[in-house]
């Protein structure tokens, strides 16, 4: 049986290990937070007290971490994963993270025999619990084709993005189309309303004509309108806004090393940024709207 080491087990991790264990899998699993740790000890996995236990048995290792730095630390430390992984384990990296440090961790992974994979997943919370996410994913054809029969057990759609931090070129240019799709759709909603337009009646119109795109279909915005949508719930994520904001400035960062010019998503980071600095940081990133729909004051 394969044995598969899991390292974060935050709102992504956690029913990405449950689908793991539902197909099968050994699990081993650790996180800085003990209770993640016991919920899925209960699902059947495997709890580990270090980075080094979750490393030295594994054939393949996730992390799914929150920054660059953090995956450094896990994977390049004394006692971390590479230093404890065995010869050609398989690694693969779904953070979202720096380009530059995806590099700088297969150049690493490389020297040390590890194979490695950047792959980067969208989807959200809800595409994690039904195993529907889309993986984009970086590195060699060998390790690719390696990785895929566990990969389609998280996802359904995996695509080779190309060689290393390819996967993460994908998922950067794509969370960039998703900040600003969203905002365009808080301020059509918005406009719409002050206009005097029903809502339903608005989205009815919208979802079949060109302002169609999945921040209204698949994940609206304005309560009552998608099933499933986090507006439901009181903006609970979902995708964090303060990891959209981290996903922009990622954007920005990699905008700004190869020359591309991103105009709308400077804005779009200004205004997430305004967000997460209001205490919103925790809610989901369509919770936005609330602050779109406010009257604007002088201090703005």
């Amino acid at each position: 049986m394969t044995q598969i080491g899991f390292v974060g087990l935050g709102h992504m991790g956690n029913p990405m290990v449950r689908n793991l264990l539902k197909a099968g899998f050994s699990v081993t699993v650790f996180d800085v937070v003990p209770d993640a740790i016991h919920l899925l000890e209960k699902e059947g996995a495997i709890g580990a007290t270090s980075l080094a236990e979750v490393a030295k048995n594994a054939d393949v290792i996730f992390t799914m971490l929150q920054t660059g730095e953090q995956v450094k630390e896990a994977c390049l430390k004394e006692n971390g994963l590479f230093a404890h992984a065995k010869q050609n384990a398989l690694y693969i990296d779904s953070s979202s993270i720096e380009i530059a440090t995806t590099h700088e961790l297969h150049a690493e992974a490389k020297r040390k025999g590890i194979a490695m994979l950047d792959a980067p997943v969208s989807g959200g919370v809800a595409g994690a619990a039904a195993a529907t996410l889309t993986l984009m994913v970086g590195g060699s054809d060998e390790h690719y084709l390696r990785a895929k029969p566990i990969l389609e057990k998280l996802g359904k759609k995996i695509v080779h993005a190309g060689p290393g931090g390819h996967g993460q070129a994908a998922k950067i240019c794509n969370n960039l189309i998703l900040g600003i799709s969203m905002i365009a759709v808080c301020e059509g909603f918005n406009l719409g309303m002050k206009l005097g337009l029903d809502p339903k009646k608005f989205f009815e119109i919208s979802a079949n004509a060109s302002g169609q795109c999945w921040s209204m279909t698949s994940y609206c915005p304005v309560p009552g309108l998608v099933e499933k949508a986090p507006s439901n719930f009181d903006y609970k994520p979902g995708f964090m806004a303060k990891m959209m904001l981290k996903d922009l400035h990622l954007a920005q960062h990699a905008a700004e090393s190869s020359g591309a010019n991103i105009p709308l998503g400077v804005q779009a980071a200004e205004m997430y940024s305004l967000f997460v600095n209001e205490g919103n940081g925790e809610v989901d990133f369509s919770g936005i709207i609330k602050m779109i729909g406010e009257e604007p004051s002088r201090d703005r």
